[in-house]
């Protein structure tokens, strides 16, 4: 059997009164397409009779396929799960809440065929409550501000990428939040799309703000995989060249006051140039060992990931 052209990607956790109108209103638009395509949910562990429903759509609609976890990993696993199984050309992804609207998917293959490599949704008139738009707009902006990637809504679940993107991607924890900026390191064309959203109509959200928190954890490793993931020693070594030659210059001037006849015994700088030299060298240190370790993987993420899946129907 030829791969479909488009694989459409949703992960779903306790969403089992909207899988099926969603996956109703999907077919129809895509099937207007007239391109070749997978519908493909990755159930994240669903205990509410999500998986009953699913296991129902693969049944009747030759389409639908469903991937199983084990249990609930969470969304950035929910996706590596869905990319490592989809065989289109196309990888369309979106949420499983009906809030993301189908309509909108021929306006995202435009856009992948004028060139780009991903295109990331911006829910422009976002149907959330106040308390999910402000802390956004707040993530949105300090993302856009350290990572250099310029769109609004780079959490938006709703994207369009080549294979070749979703292939590159090593997603863990909550980075989910930033596969833009991940493809852009790898050197991707990367470009947003305003998409029309709309409210949520059944279940709940599965979020709360304490993912903010750990988006800034998220952020700050991103940003040093970015820039530092194949030269650590570029991060570690310079702040430890630093502090090493600032610790020297300290030790330098109290060994010239100590000839002098000055006693620096109960001076801080004795105790700061002391710290400066120790601390330097650990991180001098701790850029090799990083240099050993980015060199030497002992376990694939595939091979861990992998035997995370409990079953694949299509």
């Amino acid at each position: 059997m030829n791969p479909p052209e488009v694989s459409v990607i949703i992960p779903v956790y306790d969403e089992r009164d909207s899988v099926a109108p969603l996956t109703a209103e999907l077919l129809d638009v895509m099937r207007a397409q007239g391109r070749s395509f997978e519908v493909l949910f990755v159930d994240d562990g669903s205990r509410d009779g999500t998986a009953e429903v699913l296991a129902g759509l693969v049944d009747s609609e030759p389409e639908v396929g469903v991937v199983t976890l084990r249990r609930n990993f969470g969304k950035s696993e929910a996706l590596m799960a869905g990319f490592r199984h989809a065989r289109g050309s196309v990888v369309i992804t979106m949420d499983g809440d009906q809030q993301d609207d189908p309509a909108e998917i021929p306006r995202f293959l435009q856009e992948l065929d004028g060139g780009l490599d991903l295109v990331s949704g911006w829910k422009v008139d976002r149907q959330d409550p106040v308390g999910k738009r402000i802390p956004s707009k707040v993530f949105n902006t300090v993302t856009r501000w350290v990572s250099g990637v310029d769109l609004h809504d780079l959490n938006c679940g709703f994207k369009a990428y080549r294979a070749e993107v979703v292939h590159a991607l090593a997603l863990s924890g909550d980075q989910y939040r930033y596969i833009p900026v991940l493809a852009a390191n790898e050197g991707f064309r990367v470009g947003e799309l305003g998409v029309h959203h709309r409210p949520r109509t059944a279940g709940k959200s599965k979020y709360g703000l304490e993912r903010y928190l750990r988006g800034l954890l998220d952020l700050l490793t991103i940003t040093f995989l970015g820039r530092y993931r194949h030269r650590p020693m570029h991060l570690f070594g310079g702040l430890g060249l630093v502090m090493l030659a600032l610790g020297v210059v300290v030790s330098a001037y109290l060994t010239v006051l100590k000839f002098s006849g000055h006693a620096i015994g109960n001076r801080p700088l004795l105790l700061l140039g002391v710290l400066l030299i120790l601390v330097g060298m650990q991180f001098l240190t701790i850029g090799l060992m990083s240099e050993m370790v980015q060199r030497h993987h002992q376990r694939s993420r595939d091979d861990e990931a992998a035997t995370r899946v409990r079953e694949v129907r299509r």
